[in-house]
């Protein structure tokens, strides 16, 4: 079933069999014109005939008014006399009513890599955050009539004037840019930046949230633009860092974590081997030793297998109780 958008109620003819109609119709008054002025007739029929080629000419006139090209993913909104007629998505050359108002859309998709901005995730740590998003118009009838283009349109002072059609795309994209602000500052407000001593590991955040953050991102940018008719293709965040005032404490806690994680692991392998060493000595007989021994063994080999910088060993030249 066709939406709204799509039902065009009024004539649509090829453009091609009407350039030709219209042409034969100009020459057809032009020679109208002078047969009469070179007819011996009486003046009273000159007058009509007259009058009647002029009307004739105002009519070609205005129906040189009814033809537009559509190129590929491009519209035209249909408006008679202050009512939507419907919107032609057709590609070519046509001819309509020549007293419908044709208000020309694009629908190609657009990009819109938005600066980085500064928010608060959900630990309160001030972020730099920026989107990309894709876009493009889905409904022609919202784009056109639900939002006020005028007051979304942005100029700048010793800019170049842009036709109707670049005035009414930079006010969507300056639509598009406040709302994938405003979903953005709210998706950043529901997840830290990334885990830390209070967050569980499998808790979504920002930096490892990846496809499931810009799922929702997108969600949220669809919602608010809804409304313009705007459908978006794409969003996802591709900027992500700490703001410039924590960067380098949060990079310092980054690099504890990581050293913390480390030595755990380095600690872990050391009591591991350790506890091999004791085992094989043990089952293989090879010496008999004392708790004394045995916690003095453990002490040198953690000292060893644990220390950043290479050990010097001691020799035991006497015997083994020395």
């Amino acid at each position: 079933m066709k939406t709204k958008e799509e039902i065009f109620s009024g004539v649509k003819l090829s453009g091609i069999p009407m350039l030709i109609f219209n042409l034969l119709f100009l020459i057809g008054i032009v020679v109208l014109f002078i047969w009469t002025m070179n007819t011996d007739i009486s003046s009273a029929l000159i007058a009509t005939f007259i009058i009647a080629d002029v009307l004739l000419l105002i009519t070609n006139s205005i129906m040189w008014g009814g033809f537009m090209q559509i190129e590929p993913n491009e519209a035209r909104v249909m408006i008679y006399f202050g009512e939507y007629e419907g919107t032609v998505k057709d590609n070519g050359f046509f001819w309509v009513n020549p007293f419908y108002t044709k208000k020309k859309l694009t629908l190609r998709a657009r990009n819109l890599d938005a600066e980085p901005i500064k928010v608060n995730d959900k630990t309160g740590n001030p972020v730099m955050i920026g989107l990309v998003v894709v876009w493009r118009v889905a409904d022609t009838y919202k784009a056109s009539f639900d939002v006020d283009n005028a007051s979304m349109t942005v100029s700048t002072p010793g800019t170049p004037a842009v036709d109707n059609v670049g005035q009414k795309m930079k006010a969507y994209e300056h639509f598009v840019k406040i709302q994938a602000d405003s979903a953005l500052r709210y998706i950043a407000g529901l997840y830290a930046y990334d885990h830390t001593g209070t967050a569980a590991e499998s808790e979504l955040t920002l930096r490892s949230g990846g496809e499931e953050v810009n799922n929702i991102l997108e969600e949220q940018i669809n919602e608010r633009l809804t409304i313009a008719g705007i459908e978006v293709v794409e969003a996802r965040i591709n900027y992500l860092a700490y703001a410039p005032e924590i960067a380098a404490v949060m990079l310092r806690r980054q690099q504890a974590d990581a050293i913390i994680a480390a030595r755990e692991k380095i600690v872990e392998g050391a009591v591991g081997m350790v506890k091999m060493a004791l085992k094989k000595l043990a089952d293989e007989k090879v010496v008999d030793l004392d708790d004394d021994k045995k916690a003095a063994m453990v002490s040198n080999l953690m000292v060893v297998l644990c220390s950043e910088e290479g050990t010097q060993p001691v020799i035991n030249a006497g015997t083994l109780h020395q």
